[in-house]
């Protein structure tokens, strides 16, 4: 099995706002695994959730997975990362391949094998459809948090013959997307980048348990702009935004392309 620390780097990187939270291990053959990933983020290790008090979420290690679960009796039900099962499969099999908007909205219904980098990346659920399209993908995300948990989703891909040669065309680096993409060499400049950052969701909004865990850990960057900025700098074809539709445009920079769909839009800038 490859380790989930070949996928997750070394840095020193902390949540933005302290989160009260601890690591526990639910397998008898991960500890060692666990108390490295305690370590590494700097949070109290537990064999057993029965000794964790007083703490808002904990991440649980255990045979099948690394799940994070908020505390309390209205807590929704943990959330791990799946390439494998469930929804990421399905969208895989029965999303409509080139033909999906995302598909379209990078550039891909005519062209193959293109270099994305997701500069968002959060759980990697548009990034592992384009990987899934034969795009080579980049994901950066900068929480600590949600990074180690798309880590070991994909480590358990690339341990799965269904999803191995996708999870191959995925790299994932945890690290702010700006200071990846300020530092850039000409080489390695992608063909897209793609944005999906957080937007503010009115109080009567419906927020599924994964995207109200995501909102609670990954606080709006304010430095949006900027990332726009450099990822016009540096993409050769195009940057594609993710968007809300009550949301203002990224930056408020008006987009050449705009693509409407029912719950969403997607902004499109070219750059080529």
């Amino acid at each position: 099995m490859h380790s989930l620390y070949s996928l997750f780097m070394q840095e020193d990187y902390q949540l933005k706002e302290k989160k009260s939270m601890a690591v526990i291990c639910a397998s008898t053959v991960r500890e060692a695994e666990a108390k490295k990933l305690a370590a590494q983020l700097q949070l109290p290790f537990h064999t057993a959730a029965k000794d964790v008090a007083g703490v808002d979420y904990y991440l649980v290690l255990s045979d099948a997975h690394l799940a994070l679960q908020k505390t309390g009796p209205t807590a929704p039900g943990p959330l791990w990362v799946d390439f494998v099962q469930g929804a990421n499969d399905y969208r895989r099999r029965h999303g409509g391949g080139r033909q999906q908007a995302l598909a379209r909205a990078v550039g891909l219904k005519s062209k193959t094998g293109l270099s994305v980098i997701d500069a968002t990346a959060g759980l990697g659920r548009d990034a592992f459809v384009l990987a899934s399209l034969g795009c080579d993908v980049l994901l950066i995300e900068r929480d600590p948090i949600i990074g180690a948990l798309l880590a070991d989703g994909l480590s358990r891909a690339r341990d799965s013959e269904a999803t191995a040669m996708i999870a191959a065309r995925m790299r994932y680096q945890q690290a702010d997307a700006a200071t990846v993409l300020a530092a850039l060499l000409e080489q390695a400049r992608p063909d897209v980048v793609y944005l999906d950052p957080m937007y503010p969701v009115h109080h009567k909004a419906q927020v599924k348990k994964d995207m109200q865990l995501l909102r609670e850990l990954i606080k709006t960057d304010p430095a949006e702009a900027k990332l726009l900025a450099l990822a016009l700098e540096k993409a050769t074809q195009r940057v594609v935004v993710k968007r809300m539709h009550a949301a203002p445009p990224l930056g408020n920079q008006k987009p050449d392309r705009v693509m409407s769909l029912r719950r969403h839009r997607f902004d499109i800038y070219l750059t080529a």
